[in-house]
């Protein structure tokens, strides 16, 4: 009796063990979001494209030669060139409170509705609540693909001159 009780709790223990240890390694879902690769070729001229990684929505909208053509140095300088179109890369999440702003097509600007705040095409706050602009994730530029997550060189001459966090 006393060896099948034994045998029983040490198939318990290590059934145990092994559950603790899955619990505590990361799901597949968050290791497969360490990056994201968007093909912005397919990409139309003020269309909002929202990808996600690692959770966040990411906004990615391609400006029109008006756009581009109209915008000021702040926001020139937040402008992600890809084979030759501008493009503004953000974490979809207002600076104020964390909620996720609406894009409107007719006037080319943010609006995120839970307190009235306000973002330009490029992201920069125009109304406030907010504090900030949109923040700008880490990326890298491969030919046409945005790699989300991987910190290339535009990103680290955008976090070297402040325009990103």
């Amino acid at each position: 009796m006393g060896k099948a009780f034994g045998a029983v709790a040490g198939v318990g223990a290590v059934g145990a063990l092994y559950a603790m240890k899955r619990s505590w390694d990361p799901l597949p879902s968050v290791k497969a979001a360490g990056f994201t690769e968007v093909d912005t070729s397919t990409c139309v001229e003020n269309k909002l494209v929202v990808e996600k990684w690692r959770g966040k929505p990411i906004f990615i909208l391609k400006k029109t030669a008006e756009m581009v053509s109209s915008q000021g140095e702040a926001e020139a300088a937040r402008d992600v060139i890809i084979d030759g179109a501008h493009f503004t890369v953000n974490i979809g999440l207002c600076t104020h409170l964390g909620c996720i702003p609406a894009y409107r097509e007719d006037r080319k600007d943010f609006l995120c509705a839970c307190h009235g705040g306000e973002f330009n095409a490029s992201g920069i706050d125009t109304k406030l609540p907010p504090p900030s602009p949109l923040i700008i994730p880490p990326f890298n530029v491969k030919g046409t693909t945005l790699v989300l997550g991987e910190e290339g060189e535009v990103y680290k001459k955008m976090k070297e001159s402040g325009v990103t966090a």
